[in-house]
C-alpha cells in the first residue's frame, strides 16, 4: 500500500492573504513625490532645450549676418548679393520658425507640469492639513494658484500687452517676422519694384508675419489652457471615495 499524505481537511490549510500596507498615507506621500520630482526633471529638460533652440536661432543668424556683410562688397551689391541674401535669409528664417513654434509649445508645457504640481500640492494638502501655508507656490488649480506657481501675480491680475512682446517666443516671432520682410523687400527689388515699393512690400509682410504668430501663440495657448482644465476634473476636492464633480463643478451621480 501506497499511503498518501495527508493534507488535511480544506478548513486546516493554511490561507495566505496578501500583506497589508502598515504606512498607507506614508506609501502614498513616497508616490506623490517620485511623481513630482519627475514633473521637475521634466520641466528643467524643456527650460534647457528651449534656450538651447533659442541660441541656436540666434548663433545661425549672426553668422549669415556676417557672411552677407564679408559677401557684399565682394559683389558689389549686385543681383548675386540679393540671391546669395536670399537664400542664406531663407534658412534662418526656417530656423526662425521652427524655433518659435517649438518655443510656444514648450512655453504651454509648462503649464501643463506646473498644473500637475499643483494637483500633487493640493495632494499633500490632504495629507497633512496645514502644510499649504509653508507652500511658497501654489496648490490650487484656479487662475490664482497657477499664478503663485509661475510668481506672475502681475501678469494675470494687471495683464499688459507688452508683457506679450517680451516672452521669449514673441521676441523670436518678430526676429523672424523682420527676416521676412527682408527677404520680401530683396525679392521685389531684385524683380523690378522702386525701393518704396520693396519697404511697403517687407512692411507689409512684416505685419502679417507678427499678426499669424500673435494668432497661433494664443490658439495653442487655449488648446493647452483646456487640457489643464481636463487634469482639474478627476483632481475635485473630493476625497478618497467621494464622487468626482462635473465640468462645471456639481457633483456626479452614481
Amino acid at each position: 500500500m501506497i499511503e498518501t499524505p495527508n493534507t488535511g481537511t480544506p478548513a486546516e490549510r493554511p490561507v495566505h492573504t496578501a500583506p497589508t500596507d502598515p504606512d498607507p498615507i506614508g506609501r502614498r506621500a513616497q508616490l506623490l513625490t517620485t511623481e513630482h520630482w519627475s514633473l521637475l526633471a521634466t520641466r528643467s529638460m524643456s527650460w534647457n532645450e528651449a534656450f538651447a533652440r533659442t541660441s541656436m536661432f540666434l548663433s545661425v543668424l549672426s553668422a549669415a549676418t556676417v557672411a552677407l556683410a564679408l559677401a557684399g562688397p565682394a559683389m558689389a551689391f549686385g543681383e548675386a548679393f540679393a540671391l546669395f541674401a536670399v537664400i542664406v535669409l531663407s534658412v534662418a528664417l526656417f530656423l526662425g520658425i521652427a524655433t518659435f513654434i517649438r518655443l510656444v509649445q514648450i512655453n504651454n508645457e509648462d503649464l501643463y507640469w506646473v498644473t500637475g504640481m499643483n494637483m500633487l500640492r493640493g495632494q499633500y494638502a490632504k495629507l497633512s492639513p496645514g502644510v499649504e501655508r509653508d507652500f511658497v507656490t501654489g496648490h490650487t488649480l484656479d487662475v490664482e494658484g497657477i499664478a503663485r506657481s509661475f510668481a506672475a501675480f502681475d501678469v494675470t491680475s494687471s495683464p499688459s500687452p507688452i508683457h506679450a512682446l517680451i516672452t521669449t517666443p514673441a521676441v523670436v516671432a518678430v526676429i523672424s517676422s523682420t527676416i521676412a520682410g527682408v527677404i520680401t523687400g530683396l525679392i521685389a527689388h531684385a524683380l523690378g519694384a522702386v525701393s518704396q515699393g520693396a519697404v511697403a512690400g517687407g512692411i507689409g509682410v512684416f505685419v502679417v508675419g507678427v499678426i499669424i504668430s500673435v494668432s497661433y501663440g494664443r490658439r495653442e495657448a487655449r488648446r493647452y489652457i483646456a487640457r489643464a482644465i481636463e487634469m482639474r476634473i478627476p483632481n475635485a476636492d473630493a476625497v478618497d471615495g467621494d464622487p468626482t464633480p462635473h465640468r462645471d463643478g456639481r457633483p456626479r451621480t452614481p
